[in-house]
């Protein structure tokens, strides 16, 4: 049975839930856009602009010398090596496709776990080649407070761990947009990355222009993260192994393992069973660059 890529009978209860989520999370961040209580997940954004330019960096074999986040919502990543015309643009663009992964993540708790982990993870890395202190205490601040919200998730009734990741995607989505038109295309900054790739790129376009192709793919990301969302909101449905319980199976399955299975083959049933899990929950639903 493959994915319903058409919608039919789109909205269920599921969809329209998830839907009514992204436009509250949405009018929240657009109310309390300019107060203080958004800036740390403002700053999470820059964070992952400047990790998309690291990463980028690494994928070409060059080396990342260092990375800043500046509590104006400000940053730089500081490269050696590496294909320049690919890492300018992974900043924006990285940052817009990471919030479709969050929010395409929170539709599932299993995936929702995965993707916190995953954030966690970035950022204790990322602590180590921290140059300011903004960015440390960020990595810092993050990491205790995905440590909180896993802990709820697991040890309360408050769960809220998959809510947390779709803010996170729909805050990081809505920035990355704001930020591509606000630092590219309203106002021409001659150090912004859209300018550097302008005089690297033998077409004739400009900053500004960059600006605009750059903001055009960072919404059709956006959009992307609604429509898949609800493909999969629709698939883990109709998909019986691929609903939310699922997690609570593929849990069982580890303590099985961690159990004391002596026997062979019932080890390799009890592996098999956990990645059979993981896959179903997960994967039926088809210089400086700065800013």
């Amino acid at each position: 049975m493959s994915p319903n890529w058409e919608l039919k009978n789109c909205c269920d209860r599921d969809q329209k839930l998830f839907l009514a989520t992204v436009g509250i999370f949405t009018l929240v961040i657009l109310a309390l856009w300019r107060t203080f209580l958004l800036t740390p997940f403002k700053l999470i954004t820059v964070f992952l602009h400047e990790a998309s330019h690291a990463i980028a960096c690494k994928l070409t074999c060059g080396e990342v010398m260092g990375m800043e986040v500046h509590a104006n919502e400000g940053g730089v990543t500081q490269t050696r090596g590496g294909i320049y015309w690919l890492i300018l643009p992974a900043g924006y663009l990285g940052s817009s496709f990471w919030g479709m992964l969050l929010i395409l993540a929170s539709t599932d708790l299993l995936t929702a776990r995965i993707a916190a982990g995953c954030l966690a993870g970035a950022l204790l890395i990322v602590l180590f080649i921290a140059k300011n202190w903004t960015l440390r205490g960020l990595c810092i601040g993050f990491i205790v407070f995905l440590a909180i919200v896993w802990i709820l998730q697991e040890k309360t009734t408050v769960r809220i761990l998959r809510y947390v990741i779709l803010f996170i995607g729909v805050m990081n989505s809505l920035f990355s947009v704001y930020d591509i038109y606000d630092d590219l295309i309203s106002r021409r900054v001659n150090s912004s990355d859209a300018e550097k790739f302008a005089e690297i790129c033998p077409c004739p376009c400009n900053g500004v222009a960059w600006g605009v192709i750059w903001g055009m793919i960072s919404f059709t990301f956006l959009s992307a993260s609604v429509y898949l969302g609800l493909v999969r909101t629709d698939a883990l449905k109709r998909f019986p192994g691929a609903s939310s319980e699922a997690a609570e199976d593929a849990q069982i399955g580890v303590a099985v393992m961690s159990g004391g299975l002596h026997k062979r083959e019932q080890l390799w049933q009890s592996v098999y069973k956990v990645v059979e899990v993981v896959f179903m929950a997960g994967g039926r639903g088809n210089g400086g660059s700065g800013r």
